[in-house]
């Protein structure tokens, strides 16, 4: 575990976390994408029941709905999927599915939201989506630097070959001392060898 520095006030430790993982990970955010992030971490902390809902309800409720509410419900779906995928891999397990479902319905919720809108705000959705996947190594390798690493190999393997995240892919080779087959789009070479 490395040495846990204070900072002055929660934003700025929050921020100093993220940064040290974005180090770690290899994984630049700009500032928007990091902002978002640091703010989303506050958010968690003041409202924990943010990861106890039903993620596939929740996003059906919220494209259902329209105007502020939409945006509001599709948000939170594209956050707590990306809380999930991030911080809380393991809740994936416990739900029978992989965390990659996470990062599809994060992923899509937070696309859905900058499709429904055309002022400039909601452009920073279209960000979120395209780079659902570095903010959620982000958030996994911030749980390694607490000395609990996650996913483990086999999830990593999955997680690499289902979302390509770059965390995951260094995970193996680390690993494994090899770099992993890549999965072919025909799905030629998936099955034993001949």
């Amino acid at each position: 575990m490395t040495e846990l520095v204070l900072q002055p006030t929660a934003t700025a430790q929050w921020h100093a976390l993220v940064h040290d993982a974005q180090r770690v990970c290899h994984c630049d955010l700009d500032e928007d994408l990091e902002s978002y992030l640091v703010f989303l971490l506050m958010r968690f902390v003041a409202e924990p029941e943010l990861a106890a809902r039903v993620m596939a309800l929740e996003y059906l409720r919220g494209a259902a709905a329209s105007g502020r509410v939409r945006a509001e419900r599709l948000r939170a779906v594209g956050d707590q999927c990306l809380l999930y995928s991030g911080l809380f891999p393991r809740r994936a397990e416990r739900r029978l599915v992989c965390t990659s479902y996470f990062v599809s319905l994060g992923r899509t919720a937070y696309q859905d939201l900058a499709d429904s809108f055309t002022r400039g705000a909601y452009a920073l959705f279209a960000r979120l989506a395209a780079a659902f996947v570095p903010l959620m190594d982000v958030l996994q390798t911030m749980r390694d630097l607490d000395g609990r690493p996650c996913p483990d190999l086999l999830g990593s393997a999955e997680l690499w070959r289902d979302t390509g995240s770059v965390r995951a892919f260094r995970a193996l080779v680390k690993a494994t001392g090899g770099v992993p087959a890549p999965r072919s789009e025909t799905g030629a070479g998936d099955g034993p060898l001949h």
